[in-house]
């Protein structure tokens, strides 16, 4: 889920793969642009990602 707190975090509530928190992550990053105009940038690097 996307933290309560800060909208820049995300939490694994369960048992959330890695595969689920970057789904997540570019679910949100396409609602904002939606919604906003603003494209959000992942800080993180994913290991192993191309």
């Amino acid at each position: 889920m996307v933290s309560t707190r800060h909208a820049g975090f995300i939490v694994n509530t369960s048992n959330a793969t890695a595969g689920d928190v970057l789904t997540l992550i570019e679910r949100v990053k396409k609602r904002v642009f939606e919604t906003s105009g603003v494209m959000l940038e992942r800080e993180v690097r994913v290991i192993g990602e191309d």
